[in-house]
């Protein structure tokens, strides 16, 4: 299904509302909007296959355009609005786009990597124009608001990482042919049949709108017919307030999304009605146990959880009545095969942490990289991983340690940042942790936590005595190799919105300033 053929039978039905504006926009305004796009795509040399750029905010307009997009049949990447202007320019030129749409809140960088980008035939920006750019609202209102005379093709994304470590890398899959009208996604399949999508659902998304999840998410539930409620951006108490004003009735957020919600006080937290819920999605990171348990407290056993790639590797799933039984787990493999492995690339026992391994997900690749698509590939099997490192118990289910490019060895003992990071996040006087390993000149690396702390100690004196209540905290909870040696507080962690925390940008500063290389 596409908007379309709701706009056939649910015409005047909501398929977009965004919370900060108030825009509604309904399945026959939104397919006339993305029909025009695809015209315009045409009319720009825009084939089946080829590539267009998207780069904006959480833009009123910002379906319309992805899914004009998709009715014209072309691969779209929908960048990050946070990336830099020399991440921005790789990632048009690598994924050789022929059309970037932009808004007028990134008009500065716009203007900054024109030159940097000459295959670009055609740029488009919304709310207004720079030179070098053309009207995007002049160009769709000149095209026609009908179908394409053709057969349509239904698009597909490429989307980058972020970046953090090297240059962002499209991860591409082969494009087909598909009939748009009858080729939903494989991510609809998963929000119908496990999560329980319907037409009737109403979708609240509080996350960036580039990024592999909320995008995916969004556009299957358009596919169901559903209407989908788009944040601008994440405020906690926005977040139920929106809950409660629109009804929602699914919804998908990050482990940070849950932390900053319980940190609100008692009064503000009960003061919306959460009940009409059935269904919220968590991913993108490991939750500490405490926080889901008390998120399954608050909102009640509607809380469900996955882990995946934009890669689309592999599926790992579990409900709340699984997690209650396997606490700390993120799931059990769906129509996939998990495998743990050792340096050695041989399987370890239960038990044992390894390299996760996926066989039976789909195909890909790291777009014009084959050096990281030999690397994410086992060696011997025809497998492949992101990079992650966890274990199975007994019953197959998977609990993740962290990634191992985070794995701090101190005297050779090795460490996982995460159960640091679970722990210390639970502390009543913090927001948000970073752990990682810094040099010592013993040991090789000692264990540092950089904090965001509820409130900014006023001195030297007052951080010092907060780092020596949170260094107490940990060591009550785990073993004291595990534990930070000292504590740094920042009034911000720098982590990306969609709840990825950049902690290769810290881990380097602190590096440096040593005057040791990684």
């Amino acid at each position: 299904m596409y908007p379309g053929a709701h706009a056939a039978t649910t015409p005047d039905k909501p398929a977009v509302i965004v919370t900060g504006s108030g825009f509604t926009q309904t399945f026959a305004e939104l397919d006339a909007a993305a029909n025009r796009v695809s015209h315009l795509l045409r009319a720009a040399g825009v084939r089946p296959g080829d590539h267009v750029a998207i780069c904006m905010e959480n833009h009123d307009r910002y379906f319309e355009i992805t899914w004009g997009c998709y009715y014209a049949g072309a691969i779209y990447t929908n960048c990050s609005s946070r990336l830099t202007s020399g991440e921005l320019a790789y990632i048009l030129n690598d994924s050789q786009a022929k059309v970037f749409f932009t808004s007028r809140y990134k008009a500065d960088q716009a203007a900054e990597i024109l030159p940097d980008t000459p295959e670009i035939a055609l740029r488009l920006m919304l709310d207004g124009t720079i030179p070098g750019y053309e009207s995007y609202e002049a160009a769709v209102a000149a095209q026609p608001d009908t179908t394409l005379p053709e057969q349509r093709y239904a698009g597909t994304d490429m989307l980058y990482s972020s970046g953090t470590t090297g240059k962002p890398k499209g991860v591409a899959r082969q494009f087909v042919e598909n009939p748009l009208e009858s080729t939903p996604s494989a991510v609809t399949g998963l929000l119908s049949l496990l999560f329980g999508g319907t037409q009737e659902m109403v979708y609240l998304s509080p996350a960036p709108l580039y990024h592999a999840a909320p995008l995916r998410f969004c556009l299957s539930a358009h596919q169901l017919g559903a209407t989908v409620v788009a944040m601008e951006h994440f405020d906690p108490e926005a977040y139920l307030a929106a809950v409660e004003r629109y009804h929602a009735t699914h919804s998908q957020v990050v482990p940070t999304m849950f932390v900053r919600m319980l940190k609100l006080p008692a009064d503000v937290r009960s003061k919306y009605d959460v009940s009409s819920l059935q269904c919220v999605i968590h991913a993108a990171a490991p939750c500490p146990v405490p926080v889901k348990e008390q998120m399954i407290e608050w909102f009640g056993p509607v809380i469900h959880e996955y882990y995946a790639g934009t890669e689309g590797n592999g599926f790992v799933y579990c409900n709340s009545d699984m997690w209650l039984a396997h606490k700390g787990t993120v799931g059990m493999p769906i129509s996939c095969t998990l495998h743990i492995c050792g340096d050695d690339g041989n399987e370890v026992p239960v038990g044992e942490s390894g390299t996760v391994y996926f066989e039976g997900g789909a195909e890909f690749e790291y777009h014009n990289d084959p050096e990281k698509t030999k690397g994410s590939r086992h060696h011997t099997q025809p497998w492949s991983t992101l990079g992650d490192v966890g274990y199975l118990d007994s019953d197959g289910y998977l609990y993740l340690t962290d990634r191992k490019a985070y794995m701090i060895i101190s005297g050779g003992v090795n460490i996982y940042p995460q159960e640091t990071e679970n722990v210390l996040v639970t502390h009543p006087k913090v927001i948000d942790v970073a752990v990682f390993g810094v040099p010592n000149d013993e040991f090789g690396e000692e264990v540092k936590a950089v904090v965001q702390p509820a409130t900014m100690p006023a001195d030297d004196a007052a951080a010092e005595a907060l780092a020596k209540e949170l260094i107490v905290y940990c060591r009550s909870q785990l073993a004291d190799v595990k534990c930070p040696r000292s504590v740094d507080f920042r009034a911000e962690l720098p982590r990306h919105p969609t709840g990825k925390l950049y902690k290769r940008l810290l881990k380097d500063e602190y590096w440096a300033a040593s005057g040791r290389t990684i």
